[in-house]
């Protein structure tokens, strides 16, 4: 029996502070721009002020990319444009500098971390501060056995949780969130079609490498099975992550929850972390309060998910080759938001005795006979 149950962060868990918020509008009032005039970013820089608790906001200055690393045994069903158990790859690319995020992140001047949760390669691949949480090497094959054990998905949660408070603690201000892996759209799918009631089919993508007919005719059938299995243990979110989820997805969920309990920010990016967000709404219906979502993938389980959470995406470029990319393209505008907010000036204060009549009305007053 395990000794986690995630529903306990539904009663650790609050909403950004709602005070400040209207603080932060009446603020946004005041500004020589005219309100409407910046679109979203001005609800993005009130959101960042609820979320800080501060009145102007505060610039995000100490953001980080953190990426969950994981294989998934269905991959072995060639659901997926790469081979199975090769995401150790994508990690030596991040290390190298190589990949998309990677070239992001530098130009950005936003460090990286990777955590191995669940990569199916000999440790001795990756340095030591990559693989050092590691649950377990590779997850189940979903469609016909469990991803983890439950005493697995309990570690993996609080591998999660781990990561998200030694980052608030060291000074993170906002995670920018992201995953590597080999087969976890089909996880992620699973999750999303279980937890959104819907068929396989509706839910299935073609993933970040893409796939062919032939592949994804594969993946719907991996998915549909999944559901099967997952299905049952509907009531029970940590279960359901032992099920059809993996070390990778369970970490994540529990990464995204204790940034909420942090009041840490988060920027999803594509369809995994959706679904760990998901999880994470079904248990604690007020975390989603405290994430963005990036970015639109194009991925249908993505699009479901972040409809039913009511996250409406920063951006829509299509982006989905995972590993936090589209996140980390979203964090420039909120950056700009909390500038635009902190920094615009406000309009001068009425002198006494003013008539602060709009100009109209003074007009209207000097053409009225006496």
């Amino acid at each position: 029996m395990s000794s986690l149950n995630l529903d306990d962060f539904s009663d650790l868990i609050e909403r950004p502070d709602s005070g400040v918020r209207r603080d932060a509008e009446e603020r946004r009032e005041r500004l020589t721009v005219a309100p409407g005039a910046l679109g979203r970013l001005d609800e993005l820089g009130e959101w960042l002020s609820a979320a800080q608790g501060s009145v102007p906001v505060s610039p995000v200055r100490r953001p980080r990319v953190v990426l969950f690393a994981g294989d998934h045994g269905v991959a072995s069903l060639d659901v997926s444009g790469r081979p199975a158990g090769s995401t150790h790859r994508l990690v030596r690319d991040v290390l190298e500098g190589v990949s998309p995020v990677a070239v992001l992140a530098r130009r950005a001047d936003v460090p990286v971390r990777i955590v191995d949760a669940g990569l199916d390669c000999d440790p001795e691949l990756l340095p030591a501060e990559v693989v050092r949480h590691r649950i377990r090497r590779g997850s189940g094959r979903i469609d016909i056995e469990d991803a983890l054990t439950a005493e697995e998905a309990e570690r993996a949660v609080r591998l999660g949780m781990a990561i998200a408070d030694e980052e608030a603690d060291s000074g993170t201000d906002l995670v920018v969130l992201g995953d590597l892996s080999v087969g976890g759209t089909t996880a992620a799918a699973t999750l999303i079609a279980a937890l959104c009631g819907t068929d396989a089919s509706v839910v299935t993508g073609r993933g970040g490498a893409g796939i062919d007919d032939l592949a994804w005719m594969r993946k719907c059938a991996a998915v549909r099975d999944a559901l099967r299995r997952a299905r049952p243990v509907l009531g029970d979110q940590l279960e359901l992550l032992a099920t059809v989820g993996g070390a990778d997805l369970a970490a994540t969920t529990g990464l995204l929850l204790q940034c909420a309990v942090r009041r840490m920010p988060v920027i999803l990016d594509g369809v995994v972390s959706a679904a760990c967000a998901l999880v994470g709404q079904r248990a604690a219906f007020r975390a989603p309060d405290w994430w963005l979502a990036g970015q639109l993938s194009g991925e249908p389980a993505q699009a479901k998910a972040l409809d039913r959470m009511a996250l409406e995406p920063l951006l829509g470029q299509g982006v989905t080759v995972g590993e936090g990319a589209g996140a980390l393209l979203a964090l420039p505008l909120v950056q700009a938001a909390a500038a635009l907010a902190a920094e615009l000036p406000e309009r001068p204060a009425p002198e006494a005795g003013a008539d602060t009549r709009p100009e109209a009305e003074e007009a209207a007053d000097a053409h009225t006979p006496a």
